[in-house]
């Protein structure tokens, strides 16, 4: 079994996130990884990326401070443009082991958007891709 160093997280800023965090914390914890939190702003204006750059900063440190205080590594990203193809240009730049994120988003939109990313990086990436739905728990 390959031991996970670098994983990257998709945050979409959807509550599927906690699951998500929930999952890569045990797993980080385990095999002493690294985690990276990603979050791509799609957005169509200048105003309307600043405002979603500074929600997505927020969010990334609310989460960065809760894998810390499990004594996880953690590193935040954000990037701007097309979600699949940044999020693949970040697994092509990194050093990441494993990519984690939710099979869709918090509404139609979300899901026609994040399900089609998902679907797209499972054929491009090169690393493993773990899809974690929202409706799971955590033990």
């Amino acid at each position: 079994m390959q031991i996970y160093r670098n994983i990257l997280v998709a945050i979409d800023r959807s509550p599927v996130d906690e699951v998500l965090i929930g999952h890569v914390a045990a797993l980080a914890a385990q095999v002493g990884a690294r985690v990276h939190l990603l979050h791509v702003v799609h957005s169509h204006t200048l105003d309307q990326e600043r405002a979603l750059r500074e929600q997505a900063a927020a969010a990334l440190e609310h989460y960065r401070e809760v894998l810390s205080k499990e004594g996880i590594g953690v590193d935040v990203h954000i990037r701007s443009g097309e979600p699949d193809r940044e999020i693949l240009q970040e697994v092509e730049e990194g050093a990441y082991d494993l990519l984690v994120m939710a099979p869709h988003g918090h509404n139609l939109l979300g899901q026609i958007l994040f399900g089609s990313v998902s679907r797209s990086l499972r054929r491009k990436i090169r690393i493993p891709l773990l899809l974690v739905r929202g409706d799971q728990q955590i033990d």
